[in-house]
């Protein structure tokens, strides 16, 4: 009996808009598991493309921060770009960094791969691959969905958008911190080794 050779089923999404359903984009994934994929609220496949090794290192040392914050204070749980979440307008998303406090992680089904949930904080670290209006919409959805507190870092210009919910977008030019607020409290973020800032001088 002959043995077939089974392979994932690759999409090229730059030809084609492939809209699928849940259910179907889980198998999707499962099936592609090298791809980094994401769902819109209108059932779209997003693929997006691999990390830049020097943008992987960055996201890294905003995941490790927010980590090393969360293991002091214990007030929720962190995950990285490889955690998919359901917002409640049905997209799929994969944040670079996601923080989701205590009493809402409780209530959350691990038992699906991407469980609905409103995660309480995201950051967002656009590279040169990333197309920024397509972040920032993703940064807008991110609020309409109930995120408290998100992070636009863009490396190419040195800002920093803040999106507060309910609030206008603030926009900071080279800012060595961020104050995680009344969202992570107590948690500041050092930008030092993410943003091409320049070298304080002493006195």
């Amino acid at each position: 009996m002959e043995t077939i050779q089974k392979f994932p089923v690759l999409v090229d999404t730059t030809e084609i808009t492939l809209r699928v359903s849940h259910k179907e984009f889980e198998k999707l994934c499962q099936d592609n598991s090298e791809l980094r994929l994401e769902l819109t609220s209108t059932g779209e496949v997003i693929a997006m493309a691999p990390t830049a090794s020097g943008t992987s290192e960055k996201n890294c040392n905003l995941s490790a921060q927010v980590y090393l914050w969360n293991l002091k204070t214990r007030q929720g749980e962190v995950f990285g770009s490889d955690a998919g979440f359901t917002l409640p307008n049905g997209a799929v998303r994969s944040p670079d960094v996601t923080w989701i406090q205590n009493p809402k992680f409780e209530n959350i089904s691990l038992d699906v791969s991407f469980p609905l949930v409103v995660p309480d904080f995201v950051i967002e670290l656009k590279s040169k691959t990333d197309s920024i209006s397509t972040v920032q919409e993703k940064m807008i959805e991110y609020e309409d969905n109930g995120v408290r507190l998100s992070w636009l870092i863009n490396l190419e210009n040195n800002e920093v958008e803040i999106y507060r919910l309910g609030q206008e977008v603030e926009i900071l030019e080279s800012p060595r911190t961020l104050s995680g607020e009344d969202v992570l409290s107590g948690f500041s973020l050092d930008l030092s080794e993410i943003l091409k800032l320049p070298i304080e001088k002493e006195g």
